[in-house]
């Protein structure tokens, strides 16, 4: 599982500790804008002005076998909607909206049911930068979710692009 480090700075009097216990003291700062982004020295003695970091490690759901396995499913099939159930049992009122305008189109697609796997619902979010679903792919690039899916389809972009996607 991949990690990402996120720092948030501390008051300037409390020492953090780093993964090993020691106390990490900040002495060295670079202002940009408003905010001050400090650089970590690992030290015993601190300045009065010295500002304090700690460094938390989140795990990423987007590992790279996920993003392999995802890259060829959205490549392998011209329409796929991720959504919450699947086409025959929606369990979302936004993923059945996605789902009634792909068969108003007669357009066939291939769903996959996020709900079913936890890392792939964290890891699809990660993929596409889009924190909801549904999440509709047209020949592998990612189109939007609902709102962006309805009005494309109220002002016919949508059907177009599906057109062009059919006939490639």
């Amino acid at each position: 599982m991949a990690l990402r480090c996120v720092m948030a700075v501390s008051s300037p009097c409390s020492p953090a500790t780093d993964a090993v216990g020691r106390k990490v003291f900040f002495s060295k700062t670079l202002s940009q804008s408003h905010r001050t982004f400090t650089f970590p020295l690992y030290s015993t003695n601190r300045s009065s002005t010295a500002r304090i970091a700690r460094f938390r490690c989140f795990s990423s759901a987007l590992t790279p076998q996920l993003k392999n396995t995802l890259d060829k499913v959205v490549t392998s099939n011209k329409v796929v909607l991720f959504m919450k159930g699947t086409k025959d049992f929606p369990q979302c009122g936004f993923s059945n909206t996605v789902v009634q305008i792909l068969n108003s189109l007669n357009v066939p697609f291939e769903t996959i049911n996020i709900l079913e796997n936890e890392m792939l619902r964290m890891g699809l979010k990660e993929y596409s930068s889009w924190p909801t679903f549904p999440q509709l792919y047209i020949e592998g690039e990612f189109f939007g979710g609902c709102d962006i899916t309805v009005e494309a389809y109220k002002n016919g972009e949508l059907q177009e692009l599906l057109e062009k996607a059919m006939c490639s």
